[in-house]
């Protein structure tokens, strides 16, 4: 198949291009530095394609959509743009049958965000299943490897800044880009109160949800939410786990590299910690992006794929 990167110069961009070089059944169509900063060189691309992946700004993955008009590819959009329109489908297939039956046969997908997914992978099954109320006012903390931020961030944290070298909240104003596609996929009447972190290692996130058994409808505790995740997440890229600890600890990096996730419920019936670890720009990020392209194309799903 014929494939595309639209944005190749940056992270998630880089990432695809570098896990799918190897493939004999992929044929990478690559633009210089000038023809890519061309709207009718992009456009010449995406109709040659099968497969096109939006690596870029908003604007720029909205301009790319209205140059694909007309074209057979499979658009793949890995940036905030289309993350809520329902004319694309939503690339989180382990979240029911039904996302992953419209991704196969997609000619429009969207990638989840990297925080978002954490969130959502933790939220909406218990949503869907009545476990949680959707009126239910959440907080999430998420912390990620510097790789999230970009090019510029990651040149900043390797350049070795001395305020760098402790942990870093940030969306301060309650803005994030990531809260609307929170709060609509996730199935919740409102956004939650969301507290992103960077921190001084390269890639990897761990996204933690806290819940009061008074935000869970009436009769459900612990091991509902157990249940709903063991029944969801049996791999091989999303899968419950009761041992996610190391000593008591969870390590944002520990899955750095790879593209899976994995899911655990810690804390006691009153107050319930669930968490999400994966690496931001794993399932985060480009893992999903090709996961979704395999799906999409009829290859084996996990191709490409670090486990």
């Amino acid at each position: 198949m014929k494939v595309f990167v639209d944005g190749s110069a940056g992270t998630t961009g880089l990432r695809i291009i570098e896990r799918l070089s190897a493939r004999k059944d992929v044929d990478l169509i690559a633009l210089t530095d000038e023809d890519r900063k061309k709207p009718e060189k992009r456009k010449e691309a995406i109709f040659e394609s099968d497969v096109t992946f939006l690596c870029l700004p908003d604007d720029a993955a909205r301009e790319s959509v209205s140059l694909a008009k007309g074209s057979n590819a499979v658009i793949i959009d890995a940036s905030t743009a289309h993350r809520v329109d329902p004319d694309f489908a939503y690339g989180f297939a382990e979240l029911s049958l039904a996302h992953r039956n419209r991704i196969v046969s997609a000619k429009r997908i969207s990638v989840p965000g990297c925080h978002a997914s954490g969130f959502i992978a933790l939220v909406e099954p218990l949503t869907a299943a009545g476990i949680l109320t959707k009126d239910a006012c959440l907080t999430c903390h998420s912390i990620t490897g510097y790789s999230g931020g970009g090019k510029k961030m990651i040149a900043q944290y390797e350049e070795g800044e001395p305020l760098l070298k402790a942990p870093r909240q940030y969306a301060l104003g309650q803005t994030h880009k990531h809260l609307k596609e929170m709060k609509v996929r996730s199935g919740l009447d409102t956004e939650p109160i969301f507290c992103p972190i960077v921190s001084d290692f390269y890639s990897g996130m761990v996204v933690s949800v806290p819940v009061f058994k008074s935000q869970l409808a009436a009769g459900k505790g612990m091991t509902d939410i157990k249940e709903a995740y063991k029944a969801l997440y049996t791999g091989p890229m999303v899968k419950y786990t009761e041992n996610m600890d190391e000593d008591g600890f969870i390590s944002g990096c520990a899955l750095s590299g790879r593209d899976i996730m994995e899911i655990a419920v810690f804390g006691n019936e009153d107050r319930i910690l669930l968490v999400a670890r994966f690496d931001n720009l794993g399932k985060g990020a480009s893992g999903a992006a090709i996961q979704c392209m395999n799906l999409a194309m009829g290859a084996a799903e996990t191709e490409s794929l670090v486990l």
